[in-house]
């Protein structure tokens, strides 16, 4: 007979109906703090003390964004401040933790013990998790281990007990990429409030009809002074107040504890649309195998066999004839950076602060490296040598037999998440620091260091994967701008924003021509050989808004490219006409791999590998 425990206000919920006795408890989100900035700092500084002078507040909830950039110094900074409170407090990050993260985001559990919360109150079950997006720049995504643990607390919890779930995202499309999946969990269950913030405004919305609330950023913005949400639980509601400091509570919300208030089926509600694989019916999967964790890489192949790193910590290898597993390798922390392959090892960075070699055969460890910091880097190998970025502003030259480091750079102010360009015996890599460098192979002597455009690590060229040819080397900043550079001195030869691209670029097989994804709709294609932004074509691909930093990649005449909603496509490299769609699930597609016109690997976030084939007759 399964057990069952539940606390006595839930008893007494059961069995009068209403909720034992009422509460309060305080709600922060969007903290956003720096270290040094003093004005998000005495912002929340300030908070804390209302809320330990405020009586009858018994906890405390922070939904996310409590840094700008997801260092490790501000959150120790935000923890200090936070450890002041009298009363207990249960945090979630947000995507300032997760995008911005030099730790791969294995700080904030460092830091705050959990990326995920769980406790009961007044008969009140409270569920938080992490919404994303880990590093790669896409909609918030949550992983499919944290869908798996809210089934299993709900379903622990039963259908009767109230809950309220937490995110730091809004659970709706153009937020979170696999909403559905989330709403789905949650419908069978008592949800009587799905609070968060991100907006930093009061909004009530509903969650596929599961009532939802935004809150307000605890930063002042443009008002005097700050403030955070108060929350009164009473026997048959929940009511939110918004309180800035100094002021009176003032009423934003309330929603019922008792009864449903949402339909008990999702039908009716937005589902992603998979029609476009009814329009190119010759695009199809060879095979597709789900790791069960987020992939946040490409693959890599070599003889036959499929190279994939996910959030697990685990490299694993898959036959490309049929998806199957062949072995796995077991790192301490999730992987991030594409790994590379030669014919001694299969080469990659772990957040575990470790560089691994791993024999590609049979998976057994090589040689290892460990670092001062998460390698988030991904992994060019070229001639035996491998070449990979991390977060302890060290690129290093690595023999790929031996796992000897030949050279390291230690000069770089940020942290590496990009995959290495190996061009005219250069190493070109950006950082989060908003620099681009240029290292000698050889030596790793710095031959030159590049920045244009605005201040500040936010439009560093840091997720973009530069390419080069005709001695420039072309990239795509998160200032929307595509930029040649001069592959020897570092000059900016030209630089335009014509056609909204972000951290996206790649390059024809005849090193005429860059392509690049526009933020909405649109692949555009610019001359790789003249002096000055010449577009050849533009091409709507139709998928909406994007700013998800996978390349494009011509393979055979075919340019290949993939979104942060699940849909790849083929354009024709010469015209951008649009040849083949196809979507898998609705999660960010990592740069694909075609191997031919044919046939094409593929990694999403939400964990799914596969091979497309497509016929084209």
């Amino acid at each position: 007979m399964k057990k069952v425990c539940l606390s006595l206000s839930f008893l007494l919920l059961v069995i009068t109906g209403s909720l034992a006795a009422n509460f309060k408890f305080a709600f922060l989100t969007d903290i956003h703090i720096t270290a040094g900035n003093p004005v998000p700092y005495n912002d929340l500084a300030r908070s804390v003390e209302q809320i330990n002078q405020t009586a009858g507040i018994e906890f405390a909830i922070i939904s996310g964004d409590i840094t700008n950039i997801g260092d490790r110094r501000s959150m120790e900074v935000v923890k200090s401040l936070l450890d002041k409170l009298t009363v207990k407090y249960y945090i979630v990050p947000g995507n300032h933790e997760t995008k911005w993260s030099e730790s791969g985001v294995t700080d904030f559990a460092h830091v705050f013990g959990s990326e995920r919360f769980r406790f009961e109150h007044g008969g009140i079950l409270f569920l938080g998790v992490n919404s994303g997006p880990i590093i790669r720049m896409a909609d918030g995504h949550v992983a499919p281990q944290d869908i798996d643990w809210i089934k299993e607390n709900l379903a622990q919890a039963g259908k009767e007990q109230p809950v309220i779930f937490v995110t730091h995202y809004p659970l709706q499309p153009g937020d979170i990429d696999n909403w559905y999946e989330v709403t789905d969990a949650l419908r069978p269950y008592n949800i009587k409030l799905v609070m968060g913030g991100h907006y930093h405004r009061y909004m009530q919305l509903q969650y596929d009809g599961i009532p939802g609330m935004l809150c307000r950023s605890n930063l002042r913005a443009k008002e005097p002074v700050g403030g955070y949400s108060l929350c009164e639980v009473t026997p048959d509601s929940i009511i939110v107040y918004e309180h800035k400091i100094g002021g009176n509570p003032v009423r934003r919300g309330a929603y019922p504890l008792t009864g449903k208030s949402f339909p008990e089926s999702n039908a009716g509600y937005p589902r992603p649309d998979y029609s476009v694989n009814n329009e190119y019916p010759q695009v199809k999967a060879q095979w597709l195998v789900r790791s069960g964790y987020e992939i946040f890489s490409s693959p890599a192949c070599r003889n036959g066999k499929v190279y994939v790193g996910d959030d697990s910590g685990a490299l694993s290898c898959y036959s490309l004839a049929n998806g199957e597993k062949l072995w796995s390798f077991q790192s301490k922390m999730r992987i991030i950076g594409t790994p590379a392959v030669d014919e001694n090892a299969v080469v990659f960075g772990s957040a575990d602060m470790n560089i691994y070699g791993i024999d590609p055969s049979n998976g057994q460890l090589r040689w290892k490296i460990k670092t001062e910091a998460p390698v988030l880097g991904a992994v060019a190998i070229q001639h035996g040598i491998a070449y990979i970025g991390g977060s302890d502003h060290c690129f290093r030259a690595i023999d790929t037999q031996s796992g000897k480091v030949i050279w390291c750079y230690d000069q770089v102010d940020g942290y590496i998440e990009t995959k290495p360009l190996i061009y005219d015996n250069l190493v070109i890599f950006g950082a989060w620091d908003k620099n681009l460098y240029a290292l000698d192979k050889d030596s790793g002597a710095e031959k030159w260091i590049w920045h244009d455009g605005k201040p500040g690590k936010f439009y560093s060229a840091a997720a973009v994967w530069p390419v080069a040819a005709n001695g420039k080397v072309f990239i795509a900043d998160p200032e929307r701008m595509l930029t040649a550079i001069d592959s020897q001195s570092g000059k900016t030869i030209w630089r335009t924003g014509e056609s909204m691209v972000r951290e996206t670029v790649g390059l024809s097989e005849d090193q005429q021509r860059i392509y690049s994804k526009t933020m909405n709709d649109s692949v555009v294609c610019y001359s790789a050989t003249s002096e000055t932004p010449q577009k050849i074509w533009a091409s709507n691909v139709g998928f909406g808004y994007e700013h998800a930093p996978s390349m494009p990649v011509e393979k055979e005449g075919v340019v290949f490219g993939s979104t942060k909603n699940g849909l790849m496509f083929g354009l024709d490299a010469l015209t951008g006409k649009v040849l083949w769609k196809h979507k898998v699930g609705n999660s960010l597609i990592s740069t694909l791999v075609p191997l031919s016109k044919n046939k094409c690997l593929f990694t999403a976030t939400g964990g799914e590998i596969g091979l497309l084939t497509i016929d084209y007759k």
